[in-house]
């Protein structure tokens, strides 16, 4: 497995990542890493190497853009000293241009979205150990729905500069396709975005597995 003894992983992106967590750092003491994705990646972390002590700590911040990760990368990311980093963000970035079609200051076209994605790596990668760029999704088993199709759009974007800096990828929009075979969405997440504990467990086996975890 990549992650290696001692190690802390801090996990950033919008209300996905959060799921409930902590304030102003989510860490794994009484519910402090929420209630998604990253405290199940957490307890099967725990449950499968208790002998390495990897310390998980959750930033996501419901709401947030890429925009809004980058006015907080120096404290949330840089500051937090981590020797690995996961980022998932662009759920907000796409759906702002459907939910909000008319407030366009709030909208984060893609240009913008890997222009600071970019940056923003670039920031913190020197630092790493390793870093982890996971998709943004939709649970829309239709791929010519204009927001899905946007919104694959910005998963390319990551997909791309995971190859060119060597990151590690998840793909979780793939992950979620398997399981749109069996299941209506409304299983999954009512609004298509926030997932439900299965949505969750299938983001923890996504990202476990692109990491190298001894299932």
């Amino acid at each position: 497995m990549l992650l290696q003894r001692g190690d802390k992983l801090v996990m950033i992106g919008d209300s996905i990542t959060d799921a409930g967590r902590a304030y102003p750092v989510g860490e794994a003491v009484f519910d402090g890493l929420g209630k998604g994705y990253v405290a199940f990646i957490d307890a099967l972390l725990n449950a499968a190497y208790p002998d390495l002590g990897i310390r998980v700590v959750n930033m996501g911040i419901s709401g947030n853009t890429v925009r809004d990760l980058a006015a907080r990368w120096q404290k949330d990311v840089i500051d937090q000293n981590p020797e690995w980093v996961s980022i998932m963000i662009g759920t907000n970035d796409v759906w702002r241009q459907f939910d909000r079609p008319m407030i366009r200051e709030s909208h984060v076209y893609i240009e913008e979205y890997e222009e600071t994605l970019r940056r923003l790596v670039d920031a913190v990668k020197p630092s790493l150990k390793g870093l982890i760029l996971m998709t943004p999704f939709f649970l829309e088993p239709r791929v010519d729905d204009a927001m899905r199709a946007k919104m694959d759009e910005y998963g390319r974007v990551v997909f791309k500069i995971a190859q060119e800096i060597g990151a590690v990828f998840v793909d979780t929009q793939a992950a979620f396709n398997r399981i749109l075979e069996h299941l209506y969405p409304s299983a999954i997440a009512s609004d298509r975005v926030h997932p439900n504990p299965t949505g969750h467990m299938v983001l923890a086996r996504a990202f476990l597995t692109a990491i190298g975890y001894a299932w």
